[in-house]
């Protein structure tokens, strides 16, 4: 992010609370819809290794609409800010244990940027150890966004790519347990676009394949990542989030 509004959000955060430790997750979401799908997964996968009671400020699609409303939730020991767009659906696997629709601080002079004139101060006030109840009333109609899943068969996953990291590593929504229950231990091969590059086994290290070369691997997540050694997959097979495919064959042998 080019602007000085995280700068702004910053200097609030640490005017309030000068011990604490911001640490930035990403400002390079995509927009729109596809913003909401990069921002769960970063977050989904990540939250749990931070300290109970931390606090994590999500702003994206964050323009506030009657049903989108800001919430606040308490979820697995941690405190989650941000609008009710679907992303919080992503994130968690069960309800939270409590979810609030925030009315403080709501009335304000900057509504076109609701992580510095809501978000913010909310942050505070369950950083300086103040109750999610005060915040507003009792949440429970959570707005739901449909995860993508794969299409198992007795011998095939087709999966689809959910995200491109830095690297130009895609990432599908195959998962090492569907994988492994699928498979069997059978060879296999993996189609990435098409049927003309196929990779035909899991790398425990990048090194294990060739400079230039296609390769796939169980990610820190524990899903199927496809990626092209010393090079940019998701670049040269022009993969795009929810639209490109990835197909799993498994060969009985």
């Amino acid at each position: 992010m080019d602007d000085y509004y995280i700068a702004v959000l910053k200097g609030i955060l640490v005017s309030a609370l000068r011990d604490v430790q911001i640490i930035d997750l990403s400002h390079h979401a995509p927009v729109f819809n596809s913003g909401i799908d990069y921002v769960a997964y970063m977050i989904k996968h990540s939250y749990k290794y931070y300290p109970q009671g931390t606090v994590h400020l999500i702003s994206v699609e964050s323009e506030y609409r009657d049903e989108t409303p800001f919430v606040t939730a308490l979820y697995d020991g941690q405190y989650f800010i941000g609008t009710d767009n679907g992303l919080f659906s992503l994130i968690f696997d069960n309800a939270p244990e409590k979810m609030v629709k925030i009315e403080k601080y709501t009335d304000h002079e900057a509504p076109n940027y609701p992580a510095i004139s809501v978000f913010a101060p909310v942050a505070v006030h369950l950083a300086s150890g103040g109750d999610i109840s005060d915040l507003g009333v009792a949440y429970t109609n959570m707005n739901h966004k449909g995860r993508i899943l794969p299409v198992l068969t007795d011998s095939s996953i087709t999966g689809t790519i959910i995200h491109v990291n830095t690297f130009g590593n895609a990432v599908t929504n195959i998962t090492r347990e569907e994988f492994e229950k699928v498979g069997k231990g059978r060879p296999f091969e993996i189609m990435v676009q098409g049927m003309r590059h196929k990779i035909t086994r899991i790398n425990k290290y990048f090194h294990e394949t060739s400079s230039g070369e296609q390769l796939a691997l169980f990610n820190l997540a524990g899903y199927v990542e496809v990626a092209l050694n010393s090079g940019n997959i998701a670049e040269v097979q022009h993969l795009t989030t929810r639209e490109s495919n990835i197909l799993v064959k498994f060969i009985n042998k």
